[in-house]
């Protein structure tokens, strides 16, 4: 519940630059809020990867120690919005999001700022592969989950990069669920039994696919990815760093052990939560935590006195 105090700040604070145009000061605002509620939990959390540092944005920097320094120490994964272009255009799907693991599972993947990804639920376990063309591989799930291909939905953030990936994947049949930001919500809706997303694939950013992984393994679902580094000069940095870039990754690659949490508020509208609310003199939020020990999802809906954000 106190990291989730952390994402509704955030959201909370992001919340008047809604449709403003600025995703920078609704970064801002939304980092300044997560990073001081953190400082109060009872945790010895160190930011392993953060977002921000591809864009030059506001952010809670690698390397960063949060928390009060008492209790269990944790590796964090933090994006005070996820979509902070959804945020300033006013569109649907953006959140703020923590993830945390135990200390020293968590992958820095810090040098190397996107990777390739597939996700799905846990009908992808043993039929999937990232290294298959992306048609053999909506064949394989539509079996597994007993679906005529035409029924897959995958998601896919709508980038240039991914022409090809869309072509390919409506040529298979498929459809496609084009995403303009925030591939962490296409990830997830993935791997829930009830979405009408099936899969979710292509280029994201690499702290949003360590953020996923946490998600993912509370869910049972699948997930696999590979560091996409793009020049000679992150290849180079992510060598240094000791990362394997070739390797295709799983779930457990990621994030190893089975302690993690998945925590995210609603900043807009979307299909895994909905947005912050002004309702007179409240404001609604709507959070979900994903605790992997577990298997859980709790959802938390909260009404907070406008009195008290002033």
């Amino acid at each position: 519940m106190e990291l989730v105090r952390a994402t509704e700040a955030a959201a909370i604070r992001a919340w008047p630059f809604i449709g403003r145009g600025d995703k920078n000061a609704a970064d801002g605002a939304a980092v300044d809020a997560m990073r001081k509620f953190l400082g109060t939990v009872d945790f010895d959390g160190v930011v392993v990867i953060g977002e921000g540092e591809k864009d030059h944005a506001p952010m809670l920097f690698n390397g960063e120690r949060v928390g009060t320094g008492k209790g269990p120490a944790c590796d964090i994964a933090v994006d005070p919005i996820d979509g902070t272009s959804l945020t300033a255009a006013g569109r649907q799907n953006a959140l703020s999001v923590i993830a945390v693991s135990d200390r020293g599972s968590m992958l820095d993947a810090s040098s190397v700022f996107y990777m390739d990804k597939i996700v799905a639920g846990p009908e992808g376990v043993g039929v999937l592969d990232l290294r298959k063309p992306i048609g053999e591989n909506i064949r394989a799930l539509a079996k597994a989950k007993h679906k005529e291909v035409g029924e897959i939905t995958v998601a896919v953030l709508d980038r240039p990069r991914h022409a090809q990936l869309i072509d390919d994947i409506r040529a298979a049949g498929a459809g496609t669920r084009l995403m303009l930001d925030g591939d962490v919500a296409g990830g997830i809706n993935a791997a829930r039994y009830e979405s009408r997303i099936d899969m979710c694939a292509g280029t994201g950013g690499s702290p949003e696919g360590i953020t996923t992984a946490c998600a993912i393994k509370a869910l049972g679902g699948f997930m696999q990815a590979r560091l996409a580094p793009r020049n000679d000069e992150e290849r180079q940095r992510g060598a240094d760093a000791g990362l394997d870039l070739d390797r295709v990754m799983d779930a457990d690659d990621m994030v190893s052990g089975d302690n993690t949490f998945f925590v995210a508020t609603g900043v807009t509208d979307g299909g895994l939560v909905e947005g912050v609310q002004r309702k007179g003199p409240i404001i609604r939020t709507e959070s979900i935590i994903l605790r992997s020990r577990s298997g859980t999802i709790r959802r938390v809906r909260a009404e907070h006195q406008i009195s008290k954000w002033l």
